[in-house]
């Protein structure tokens, strides 16, 4: 490890467009007890990495700029605090530490409690690894975790196309469920191959109107679009479940439900590093494929937010750290 106490990081110094993000030199963090610190390879970008930039998102909890943005990492354990038993260095790890509190993952260094890690999926490399953590992970605890997805079952994923969408529809699918999609047609074929059984496309057609007697409703859209969570009570049958990821639920929403005898439910994904490990095993035997549509460096943050917030992305965007 170098011994420069400091390090490349993107920071900001305002909320604001992506212009706002910059490279600068920081202080290098060092890992308390049960931390370790992570030679960062790659950072997978996120929906909420902007929004946070943008003064939403996460920005209520990690207070005024300045800070670094970012919550997937996936690197290599270059130091490690007393108390720590389950990894050492050299050990190749992936994670999201420290949601939704800053974890600073756009940076070639970060600190977090070791068991917020995993080891990285062998079959991946650092910067396919990196579009895991947040992503699968909200997929794996919003089905696994709030929404108890059985076999048989029948689960609605909006925006199947997406970062966290492509891992759920697999993951649903995993877990012996029948899969409808939301997407635009041209991505319908690929999400064919992952594992949806139906799949809508959204801008040819209302979804409840396509769709019926659903079990469970992943909504990755929110009600701020079209109102996408009230009209999936449509879709789903007495019963039923609607995990409303972006938004959350509102009153009016809890209301609407509770009236047809639904259940509706908010979400935040949390660090987890054995769903973490659970998720490397499926990747590595090849149940879950992982997408990226394009690696950029570190240095071109600002380039990866715009084309995200485009909302055109399949799969995901991550930046190359380090090699």
């Amino acid at each position: 490890m170098s011994s420069d106490p400091t390090m490349r990081a993107i920071t900001q110094d305002t909320f604001g467009g992506p212009e706002v993000l910059r490279l600068a030199q920081v202080p290098r963090p060092e890992p308390l007890p049960t931390e370790v610190l992570v030679r960062v390879r790659a950072a997978g970008v996120n929906p909420v990495d902007w929004k946070t930039r943008d003064g939403g998102g996460m920005a209520g909890v990690l207070g005024e700029p300045p800070f670094i943005l970012g919550w997937d990492v996936s690197g290599v354990v270059a130091e490690v605090g007393f108390g720590v038993h389950t990894l050492e260095v050299g050990d190749e790890v992936y994670g999201m530490p420290w949601f939704p509190r800053q974890a600073g993952a756009y940076a070639e260094y970060v600190t977090a409690p070791a068991r917020q890690f995993a080891r990285k999926p062998a079959t991946l490399d650092h910067d396919r690894a990196a579009a895991v953590p947040l992503a699968a992970l909200t997929a794996w605890q919003s089905l696994v975790d709030a929404a108890h997805v059985e076999a048989g079952q029948r689960v609605l994923i909006h925006a199947a196309a997406g970062g966290v969408g492509h891992f759920a529809v697999q993951i649903a699918k995993h877990l012996g469920a029948h899969v409808i999609g939301t997407a635009r047609a041209a991505k319908h074929d690929w999400l064919r191959s992952l594992g949806a059984d139906e799949l809508v496309d959204y801008s040819e057609v209302r979804f409840e109107d396509a769709v019926r007697d659903v079990d469970v409703v992943i909504d990755l859209v929110g009600d701020g679009q079209d109102g996408t969570s009230t009209r999936s009570l449509r879709t789903l049958r007495r019963g039923g479940t609607i995990i409303a990821v972006p938004s959350g639920v509102s009153p009016e929403l809890l209301e609407a439900a509770r009236s047809q005898g639904l259940r509706a439910s908010g979400f935040l994904v949390e660090p987890d590093g054995t769903a973490l490990t659970s998720i490397a095993e499926l990747i590595d035997k090849g149940a879950v494929n992982v997408e990226v549509e394009d690696v950029l460096p570190l240095a071109d943050a600002a380039q990866a937010h715009r084309r995200g917030e485009q909302g055109r992305t399949r799969g995901k965007l991550v930046l190359s750290v380090a090699s």
